[in-house]
């Protein structure tokens, strides 16, 4: 496998999930990897003669079961390196996607035995989501979207939805990390934005995009 083929099996994996129902497509793909959507048609026939995806041309591709197991390989490396970094080497968790991206295509199944075992066999990654076992299983939380919540409810921030740098950092400037305990004291009727008590401290407004990006457990 190379590392392009990997990433194009960890984007149509991710892809995926959010729409399970339906095949992904040439052109989502392509935004995913901010590439030329005849450049991702061209991977697409390459993985198929691998076996790897079925692919039909204006119907959208979808992995096959080898192609998810190397794709959810992938995305378990990159996660336990994210850990990794951010535990033990001290990088804060909008300083990690890119490093991670490197060292998720070190192809050592020992290596990756080992660091699972240093770290304690974790189940989530340092932006919430799970990470998935060495056989494929992964465990999915229960969680809902702060945007979804109405004034009076609470929860847990769980997880992020997007993991980019510049969002991260605003994150850590409102007080808003994984872990802080949320209230809606208030819900915007014009724009949908939340007022929202932090910790059962500070109070925070944040807009609906923000919302839609947070995950919260009750």
């Amino acid at each position: 496998m190379t590392i392009t083929e990997e990433n194009y099996l960890k984007a149509i994996c991710k892809l995926s999930e959010a729409e399970p129902a339906a095949g992904v497509s040439t052109n989502r793909i392509a935004g995913a990897l901010a590439t030329r959507p005849a450049s991702v048609t061209d991977m697409l026939r390459r993985l198929s003669d691998k076996g790897l995806l079925d692919y039909e041309k204006y119907r959208g591709v979808q992995l096959t079961d080898e192609g998810r197991r190397l794709a959810l390989l992938t995305i378990r490396r990159h996660r336990l390196w994210e850990v990794f970094l951010v535990q033990q080497l001290g990088f804060n968790w909008d300083e990690v996607h890119e490093v991670a991206e490197e060292l998720e295509h070190v192809q050592s199944p020992l290596l990756m035995r080992r660091l699972d075992a240093f770290l304690g066999h974790p189940a989530l990654d340092p932006h919430g989501d799970p990470i998935p076992a060495e056989d494929g299983a992964m465990r999915r939380p229960a969680h809902r979207l702060l945007a979804d919540l109405d004034a009076g409810e609470r929860g847990t921030l769980t997880a992020v939805k997007n993991t980019s740098g510049p969002f991260l950092q605003y994150l850590d400037k409102v007080g808003l990390q994984l872990g802080a305990l949320v209230e809606v004291l208030d819900k915007v009727a014009f724009d949908h934005s939340l007022e929202l008590r932090v910790n059962r401290e500070r109070t925070a407004l944040v807009s609906a995009e923000v919302s839609r990006n947070l995950f919260v457990t009750a």
